[in-house]
């Protein structure tokens, strides 16, 4: 499918595929490898909600539809749409009577996460849903080590803050400190709401 952005880029969308998953590796840590964290995240979130746990979603992307091809009566198909306007985060949802909402993202850089993978209006939208009691924070993976981190939303803002001061990117030193590692598991994959737990118990 085309999808055309505001300034007239296109964008063309496709699956990639970086590896296969091998069902008989008794090892998780291994058994996730190839996965990407959106597929993660989103195998995770069945989990949780199929074993009544909390009740998180991806966010639907907001398009303007321009073209339709009809290749059979019953069928349509989405050739090019537009972008209407920026998306906040990537999921949202429930967990103990509280509001989650957070983004997640990957990099292939080994030593830092670049900052340029978050915008402004995803950073603001953080803020406002913190300013509303709600919890808010990032899940970054580090594709090549495959090691995933959540790094709550107050620590992201001050290092998005700080690009004034010429930084580009968050040390994963830095990550490694003020996040919390989320080992892989089988079910569910990526155990968030283990770090969540802690979280509300802060509060």
């Amino acid at each position: 499918m085309s999808i055309r952005y505001p300034n007239g880029k296109k964008f063309e969308k496709k699956r990639i595929f970086s590896g296969q998953k091998n069902v008989n590796n008794k090892d998780d840590r291994f058994s996730n490898r190839g996965m990407s964290l959106e597929e993660d995240i989103n195998e995770t979130n069945d989990y949780y909600r199929t074993h009544q746990v909390a009740v998180i979603h991806k966010k639907p992307t907001p398009l303007q539809v321009v073209k339709v091809n009809y290749p059979k009566r019953s069928a349509a198909v989405v050739t090019e749409a537009y972008f209407k306007k920026p998306s906040t985060t990537d999921y949202n949802g429930v967990y103990q009577g509280r509001y989650i909402d957070f983004e997640a993202k990957e990099t292939r850089n080994k030593t830092s996460f670049p900052l340029k993978n978050f915008h402004e209006h995803q950073i603001q939208h953080m803020k406002e849903v913190i300013q509303h009691n709600g919890i808010a924070f990032a899940l970054l993976k580090f594709s090549l080590l495959d090691e995933v981190y959540l790094l709550e939303a107050h620590e992201l803002m001050w290092f998005y803050d700080k690009q004034d001061t010429n930084r580009k990117s968050i040390p994963k030193k830095e990550i490694e400190k003020r996040g919390h590692y989320i080992p892989f598991g089988y079910h569910p994959r990526i155990d968030y709401l283990k770090i969540i737990d802690k979280m509300i118990d802060r509060c």
